[in-house]
């Protein structure tokens, strides 16, 4: 053990001198390649951040034997799209306003996608609900 602590402690003091030497150059290339963090994190979550708050969905269906007009909010933070009520969400808004979410309710189960622009969304889901086959548009409004 001895012999290791001597060949590192030879091999610091032999190149040591010569990187640190080179610390200042690696550093000011650092800086000058990296973007400033902080402006990007702030032009990053601002336009994901767009589309924070509660939104109350309206959901028709088009095909299939389900009720229509079922009103569920959803609660966006950030780029995470979840539940404000009852069953589980899960699903993404991107900055763009892309939004895919699936929802889950006992045994229904459903999914969907669409577009949110300024305190407006619409889109088309799908899927089995109380055992029948589905489809239909969505429409939300934030509030």
């Amino acid at each position: 053990m001895a012999y290791f602590q001597r060949s590192i402690a030879r091999f610091g003091a032999s190149y040591g001198l010569r990187t640190a030497r080179w610390l200042p150059v690696f550093a000011a290339l650092a800086v000058m390649a990296a973007p400033d963090t902080a402006e990007a994190a702030r032009r990053g979550s601002g336009a994901v951040r767009a589309y924070d708050g509660i939104w109350n969905v309206v959901f028709a269906t088009t095909r299939g034997n389900c009720s229509s007009g079922y009103r569920v909010p959803f609660t966006v933070i950030g780029s995470r799209v979840s539940s404000a009520g009852g069953g589980r969400v899960s699903g993404r808004v991107s900055r763009a306003g892309a939004v895919a979410v699936s929802v889950s309710v006992g045994a229904s189960r459903a999914s969907g996608g669409g577009r949110l622009v300024g305190s407006y969304g619409a889109g088309r889901w799908r899927g089995i609900i109380t055992g029948d086959y589905c489809s239909g548009t969505w429409q939300a409004t934030r509030s």
